[in-house]
């Protein structure tokens, strides 16, 4: 196959304005229609919906502009590179690690390209629960539409890697139904990197796709700038602080950036656009603000196979099983399988195990087969989600306490899990837990999976999926942001990502995000222009 161009480094060499901030020798103050904290999910299709209305727009990225010139498959190089806190993000018990974007596109560069549109359930939940009259598929459906296309969201037209269809053979054999997932891309040369960047531009992220739209229309990209505090003036926010990083990205150059703006978009991810807003003491009516914040809480299965399942290579993930979803929402919390890509460094460090145990894993690598369940929370009593606080050098982080409510799912999806891995073939299943072993069956390993004490720093938990914290509502008491994703109590911020969710999803977030967005963006786009 032939070298792909790099349209980023094209577009650069067109005049694209982008300002790396590591590289001022001054503080700079710019002014826009709009700016934008954040290039993700919500802030780049935000961007392009904004630029196309012909509106000046700033674009503030905290990590660097990377493309796929950079993207060598590499995960050394991609987890500092592309990640927030170099794919290390923790909880603040360090119960849960955390896997979110830091770079241009957002985690929208670096996730598994799964494309689920909001469950029925969930809308109707919010609509019921949170006075949104639109939270309804059919008021959706035009902008997941208009998304769909803009991003190329189709269904997959290969088959399954050998990883992915373990799950579907073992879930066909217990007479568990399983569908095919829909990924954002085009031309996909079906490598399996897509957590470390697309290095074919295959991959329909916001890096290739909303914001060079916006840059060609004129927007202004920001990148190695903190966004630090809004400072206010009334009810309006009047300025946004920034503050320069330097190259690593790691520490702040002393060069300030003082961004002015009619209007501003708060897109920065459900953990950091919480946190921006509580550094700049903005006003909280609702006493919700970076409450309530929902992660998916994901445990893991792993399973030995005879043959070689090679889990790293092939589209990364093709096979999901809603089944064990289709309880009452408020009862026992329910879980969303998929098989995740396996990498060598994400496996080892996420995965128990020490010294000759964890060695004989890894020899072992190629025979592995990796499954996952996402546990559905934000609809019971016992998963409220947690809450965004600030350190005290104002950086986030996340509390977030496992309930014995939650633990009772991670059993249940563990054994699903291993039941599923045993059917399909496997001749040992190892849970992701610390006092798990491998078992040789499905009868030793339902004994022993039901005995294991579940608990904090025992069973791993993940998560790639942060939703909550800025929750939108139709009723004051109950949002931060009102259905139009106007921050309430502030007459000129809206904001436009996960963080609006009133509870989890119970899917891969990303096209529930660009929809919502794009329906925002384009409210926020009209308003604006009828008072230019």
């Amino acid at each position: 196959m032939s070298i792909v161009p790099d349209p980023i480094r094209a577009g650069l060499d067109q005049g694209w304005k982008v300002i790396d901030a590591s590289a001022l020798a001054g503080d700079l103050a710019l002014e826009a229609d709009v700016v934008i904290v954040g290039s993700g999910a919500g802030g780049g299709v935000t961007a392009e919906i904004l630029a196309k209305a012909g509106l000046s727009a700033i674009i503030v990225e905290e990590g660097a502009l990377k493309t796929s010139s950079d993207f060598k498959m590499r995960e050394a190089d991609a987890y500092p590179a592309l990640y927030q806190e170099s794919a290390a993000r923790k909880t603040a018990d360090k119960g849960i690690n955390i896997l979110q974007g830091r770079t241009v596109g957002g985690s929208t560069t670096v996730n598994w390209t799964s494309s689920f549109r909001t469950p029925s359930t969930t809308l109707d939940w919010w609509r019921r629960h949170y006075a949104l009259p639109d939270a309804t598929p059919e008021a959706l459906a035009p902008w997941f539409a208009l998304m769909e296309e803009r991003l190329h969201i189709a269904d997959w037209p290969g088959a399954p890697n050998e990883n992915n269809d373990v799950l579907r053979r073992g879930a066909q054999k217990l007479g568990i139904p399983t569908g095919l997932i829909r990924r954002n891309v085009n031309g996909c040369w079906n490598l399996g990197y897509c957590g470390m960047g697309c290095p074919t531009n295959a991959k329909q992220s916001m890096l290739v796709t909303t914001i060079p739209a916006a840059l060609a229309r004129g927007a202004t990209l920001l990148t190695r700038v903190r966004a630090e505090r809004f400072v206010f003036q009334g009810e309006r926010a009047d300025t946004l602080e920034c503050r320069a990083l330097d190259a690593a990205g790691v520490h702040t150059t002393g060069r300030t950036l003082r961004l002015r703006a009619r209007h501003y978009v708060v897109a920065g991810g459900a953990i950091n656009s919480p946190a921006l807003l509580l550094r700049s003491k903005a006003p909280d009516p609702s006493g919700l603000l970076g409450k309530r914040t929902f992660l998916h809480p994901t445990v893991i299965s792993a399973a030995f196979f005879p043959q070689r399942v090679e889990a790293w290579q092939g589209a990364p993930q093709t096979v999901y099983s809603d089944h064990f979803l289709g309880g009452p929402l408020a009862g026992p919390i329910g879980y969303k399988l998929e098989a995740p890509p396996l990498h060598p460094l994400l496996l080892a460090t996420t995965m128990n195990g020490f010294g000759a145990q964890h060695a004989q894993m890894m020899r072992e690598f190629p025979h592995l087969q990796g499954m996952l369940a996402l546990l559905r929370d934000g609809f019971h009593d016992g998963a409220p989600g947690g809450t965004v606080r600030l350190r005290g050098d104002g950086s986030p982080e996340l509390d977030y306490p496992l309930s014995d409510y939650l633990w009772d799912g991670a059993r249940r999806a563990l054994l699903t899990m291993a039941e599923i891995q045993f059917a399909a073939g496997a001749r040992e299943v190892l849970p992701a837990h610390e006092m798990a072993g491998r078992y040789r069956s499905w009868h030793e390993a339902k004994t022993a999976i039901a005995a294991l004490p579940q608990g904090l720093q025992l069973t791993r938990v993940a998560s790639a999926h942060v939703m909550g914290g800025c929750a939108m509502s139709g009723s004051e008491k109950l949002g931060v942001t009102a259905p139009d994703g106007r921050y309430r109590g502030l007459v000129n911020v809206s904001v436009h990502d996960g963080s609006l969710f009133p509870t989890s999803i119970g899917a891969n977030p990303q096209l529930s995000i660009y929809g919502l967005a794009a329906k925002l963006a384009s409210g926020l786009a009209t308003a604006l222009k009828g008072h230019a």
